[in-house]
C-alpha cells in the first residue's frame, strides 16, 4: 500500500509505516498547506491512500462528490501519542486483515467503519 500522509497525520508514524516498508509521501515534507482539494488530485494521480485527521474529506468526498482516490483513512482517536497512530492502523490492517483500497475508512480508538467510495 502507498499513502498520501496529511500535515496533520503525526511525523513518529510516518516513520514507523516507512520502516515497516510502506511507502508514505508525507504532505508537509512535498506539498505543504496544499488545500484538500489539491490533495484529493494528488491521491488520485499517484493512486495513494490519504491518512488523516481532517473530516473534510468525507464532505467532499460524499456531500460535494468529488471524484474518489484510492481510499481515506480518517483517524478519530482520543488520548494517543504520536506514534500510537500508525500502530493501531499496523494493527487493524495486518491483524485485523482491514482492506483500505476503495473505502472511506473511519479509525476510532475502539471499532473502525467503513464505507465504499464510488
Amino acid at each position: 500500500m502507498r499513502f498520501l500522509a496529511n500535515e496533520n497525520f503525526p511525523f513518529p508514524s510516518i516513520i514507523i509505516l516507512r520502516g515497516k516498508g510502506y511507502e508514505v509521501i508525507s504532505v508537509t515534507e512535498v506539498m505543504s498547506s496544499a488545500k484538500d482539494e489539491v490533495i484529493l488530485q494528488k491521491a488520485m494521480e499517484e493512486q495513494l491512500i490519504i491518512l488523516t485527521f481532517d473530516k473534510d474529506y468525507g464532505e467532499l468526498l460524499f456531500k460535494y462528490f468529488y471524484l474518489s482516490p484510492p481510499g481515506v483513512v480518517f483517524f478519530r482517536l482520543e488520548n494517543f501519542f504520536p506514534e500510537d497512530v500508525a500502530k493501531i492502523l499496523l494493527s487493524r490492517v495486518e491483524n485485523d486483515r482491514l482492506e483500505l483500497d476503495s473505502y472511506f475508512t473511519i479509525i476510532e480508538n475502539d471499532k473502525t467503519r467503513q464505507r465504499k467510495l464510488r
